[in-house]
Order: C-alpha cells, then structure tokens, then sequence
C-alpha cells in the first residue's frame, strides 16, 4: 500500500509532500488544482510495479527508467509524447522529481526527469522488489456501455484515449469467479446487487442488467450511476479488486443525484473496511458530509481515513493535509456551497 508521496516540480506543483492513510484518502480541490494529476501519477508507478511482478524480470535501472517514462506518457499524453512535458511549466530548463514510498520499504522508488528529456527519467531509488498488489483507476465517466470498442479502438489506432482507461476496460473483461476467498467482499457484491440487480456477462462481452419481472436490460439503457456502481461489482466478482490492493477513483460523484451518491460513499467505505486502500478526488461536498456521517457509524468507526485539500497560492499549488476533516485549510468551492445554502435559506424567510 502507498505511506508517502514527494514530487517537486511535478505538472502544476512546485514541491508537495503527502501522507497516505491505508483506508480512505480523500484529496479535494477546485479545477486545475492537480487532483487527477496525483491519482494518474500514483497510478502510473504503481501499475508498473505491479506488471513487473507478474514476470520474472528483477527491478532494473533499465527498466525502470524507460518503462516508467512509457507508463506516464500513456496515462497523461502530453504533446509529442515526451515525458519531459510533465515538468513544472517555467521559462528555461526545470527538472521534476518523484519519490514514492509504499508500506514495505523495498518497494519504494524514486526518479526525476528534466523537461528536455523524452523517454526516459533517471532513476534516484530503485526497488528491490515489486509490488504485488493490483492498482485499478476508474475515471469520472462509467466504461461498461463502450468497453468493448474502446479496447478494440485502443489496440487498432493511435489514439489520445488515456491508458488509464484501456488497462480498467481489461479488467472488466476478466470472468466472475465462482467463489470468492474474502466474506467481506461477497458481502460488498450482495450489497451492490440489492442495489443495481444481477448483472449478465455474455460471452462475447455484452452486458446486461437482470430486473425481475422485465428481465435483461442493455447496459447503454441502464442509469450512468447504476453502471458505475456495476463497474465496482463487476472488478470485486473477478477479484480485481481485492484486500491490499489499491483503488484510485477521480470523482465518482460525477453525474449522480444526491441518492446514488450515498450508495457510492458507503461502497466506498465498505471496500476501505475490507482491506482495500483508496484514493479519492472530488470537489462534491455531499459526498464529503455523508463520508463523515457514515465514518461515524459502528460500522466503519475503524476505517482510517486522511483528507487532503489542494489550493492556489503564489508558490503553485499548496497541500493540506489532516486525519480529520476539519484540520484542513478551508475550500473556496465547498465555501460556496455553504454560502448558497445560506443565501437560500435567506430567500425563505418571511
């Protein structure tokens, strides 16, 4: 799991540090502010550990320093896919640096890249072994209704399509088990499906939702919010998301009315309470108030939870970071909110 990340002039960063809790991590902040930039290089680095172990190749300066350059080029896609466009925008020449610590030691890395540099960065710390727990990222947007032709579009064509994307359509392809070795997931699925329904995986790929007393119902036809929340059911029933792995998800408030974005926060905390580490961005106080409302519950009183907010300052973007919700600096969007609620309220009265 992730303890720490360092980067200094990193895309809008100029130097920031954060501490990862091993529950929820919630990282909050107005556009431009880099919230999906933290979860993509998060990403990244750890995507590539993680490949790394599947094989019997060794951690390696040669591999590390052009595999990972690849990975950030396919997961951000700046211009002329050099990885040198990362660096913090400046006049001249700028250097950036990452370090990222995970929870055993040996698997921590470290590199820097110069904004003149093109496929490869240098390697300051190279690990000595893998990760061997899966990241998965899931976007704003649901990917079940085009999957399918996104693989085939990514796979045949040189496209701008983020790899974040491609590597999640993969994992829904992967089959449902039959059984499942964690209770606590196949309590997780159970609650998914009194939600959403059964859902129907062809063999061809096609999806469909299982409503009783209508039967199969077109995956593009189902609500955005269901599908999103089919998304999760379907990466936990093929143990691709399991205890120990890591789930980075970029507003997953998105698009959803008050109700499923109630469903998506207890999800949320289920998946942390049964071992997983995630890592969130929004900038949706709704979704904020019920994570503490249900953080105060027996249920999940025991999740351990960190907030970050991202703000602009003269020095590039400032961190601030706490256990608790009210030990971070003030948000000017989620200040607005509370300002219309007063300025309604105003409205009604007599």
């Amino acid at each position: 799991m992730l303890n720490s990340l360092a980067v200094k002039n990193f895309t809008v960063f100029k130097q920031a540090d954060l501490q990862f809790g091993q529950g929820l991590n919630v990282i909050v902040g107005e556009n431009s502010t880099g919230k999906t930039h933290l979860l993509k290089l998060l990403y990244a680095v750890t995507a590539v550990s993680a490949e790394g172990c599947k094989g019997d190749r060794a951690p390696s300066d040669a591999f590390l320093q052009a595999r990972i350059a690849e990975k950030l080029i396919n997961v951000f896609r700046p211009d002329k896919a050099r990885v040198g466009r990362l660096a913090h925008r400046q006049q001249g020449r700028n250097r950036s640096e990452v370090r990222i610590h995970f929870s055993q030691p040996e698997t921590s890395c470290g590199f820097n890249f110069a904004s003149q540099n093109q496929s490869k960065v240098v390697m300051n710390t190279v690990p000595s072994r893998w990760v061997e727990n899966r990241p998965v990222y899931l976007p704003p947007r649901e990917l079940l209704s085009t999957y399918l032709e996104l693989i085939s579009y990514y796979e045949t064509y040189n496209t701008k399509y983020e790899e974040t994307l491609y590597d999640t359509c993969h994992l829904l392809l992967h089959p449902s088990k039959r059984e499942y070795r964690n209770s606590e997931f196949a309590n997780i699925l159970n609650l998914l499906k009194d939600q959403i329904g059964t859902i129907d995986k062809e063999e061809n790929g096609d999806l469909y939702l299982m409503e009783a007393g209508i039967g199969k119902i077109e995956m593009s036809l189902v609500a955005e919010g269901w599908r999103k929340l089919a998304m999760l059911s379907l990466l936990i029933a093929s143990e691709c998301l399991m205890e120990n792995d890591v789930l980075f998800w970029d507003e997953p408030e998105a698009n959803l009315n008050p109700r499923l974005i109630r469903k998506i926060a207890e999800a949320i905390l289920c998946i942390c309470a049964a071992g997983v580490q995630v890592a969130i961005a929004s900038h949706s106080l709704f979704l904020l108030r019920e994570f503490e409302i249900l953080l105060k519950s027996s249920k999940f009183r025991h999740v351990d939870r960190w907030y970050f907010t991202l703000s602009h300052s003269e020095d590039g973007v400032c961190v601030s970071q706490a256990a608790e919700i009210g030990g971070i600096d003030p948000l000017v969007s989620l200040d607005e909110d509370l300002l219309q609620s007063d300025r309604y309220l105003d409205t009604m009265m007599p």
